[in-house]
């Protein structure tokens, strides 16, 4: 096979990009991220305190602060994408925190005030699977009706001895009742993955894969663990209790992860963004194209693409974890 061979993705990729799913729309769609001052039922004590033990600001590294209203930090954002792009649109994107961790009522307004922007072409909302009661659901299924919705579900792993160790404070079986809400009222779900956590062995990692793989959402992100300043893999990374995975290991995994999702599921992100004034490791994911285009460089010369291994993921894990592909490629 060759990529020009693969029907998802163009630019001599062998999986599924975001560019080409968004290419369908005519344009050229960003994102505009927002915090809306949200908290977390982990940061709180409704869950559990301190929050996930990589957890630094909620993820929203590029965010403004929250005390700025959505519409301003949108019409900030879509005017910064402008001078690239004039006639850029974008997906106002709830990413800091817990982005459906209130009233019904507040968030509507929330949401509405994003929608209300010149420039905006849907919601993409970052959250956890157990703050969806039935009427947030309710809210989502109706903005899915008229606009872009996409809920991003922060799974990570579905191991459950790593989410205790990472105080995730749910069990896979919240997840599972909250992906199949939202995909029974139509709703596009992404889901997170992070590679890397204390603990997992790269056969965990493969069989977190490997179980999306079977669920089928409409979108994946992978990442490596960051290592970020104040945060409680802080010590763990210091004290020599925790190694991070090399760019090598860290390629050659989600290549095979890539292998064991169907063709059909949208690749959202392969690498994430650390922010570099408080990364502490691993210090290779600041070059986001070298990780990339490792990637493409593997899936080539392993003559591999997204989806080949969904009919036998047992043997795939398997041959992974016993480096009979891999050998050499370190």
């Amino acid at each position: 096979m060759t990529a020009a061979d693969f029907p998802y993705a163009y630019e001599n990729k062998r999986y599924h990009t975001l560019s080409y799913e968004n290419k369908k729309r005519g344009y050229k769609l960003y994102k505009a991220v927002v915090d809306a001052g949200f908290t977390c039922p982990n940061i709180d004590g409704s869950r559990g305190r301190g929050g996930c033990i990589f957890c630094s600001g909620g993820s929203g590294y590029f965010t403004a602060p929250p005390e700025i209203s959505v519409q301003n930090q949108i019409n900030a954002e879509l005017a910064r994408l402008r001078r690239k792009d004039k006639s850029a649109r974008a997906i106002a994107y709830f990413q800091a925190h817990t982005n459906t961790y209130a009233s019904p009522t507040q968030l509507q307004f929330l949401y509405e005030q994003a929608l209300a922007c010149e420039g905006i072409a849907g919601l993409s909302i970052a959250t956890r699977p157990d703050t969806l009661p039935d009427a947030v659901l309710d809210l989502l299924s109706e903005l899915a009706r008229r606009t872009a919705l996409t809920v991003e579900l922060g799974l990570q792993t579905i191991h459950e001895a790593t989410a205790v160790r990472i105080n995730r404070c749910y069990p896979l079986g919240v997840f599972e009742h909250a992906f199949h809400a939202l995909k029974g009222r139509g709703i596009r779900v992404c889901v997170h993955l992070i590679n890397g956590l204390p603990g997992e062995t790269p056969e965990m990692m493969l069989q977190s894969a490997a179980y999306l793989g079977q669920l089928k959402p409409d979108a994946v992100k992978l990442q490596m663990l960051h290592i970020i300043r104040g945060t409680a893999m802080e010590p763990l990374f210091t004290s020599g209790q925790y190694r991070p995975m090399s760019l090598e290991e860290y390629v050659q995994l989600v290549c095979c992860q890539l292998e064991l999702l169907p063709p059909e599921i949208v690749i959202e992100r392969l690498t994430g963004d650390g922010d570099k004034k408080t990364l502490l490791a691993p210090l290779w994911t600041t070059d986001k194209l070298r990780v990339l285009g490792s990637i493409d460089q593997t899936l080539a010369r392993w003559n591999s693409w997204q989806g080949r291994c969904v009919s036998a993921p047992e043997a795939c894990i398997r041959d992974f974890c016993r480096a009979a592909r891999c050998a050499g490629d370190a």
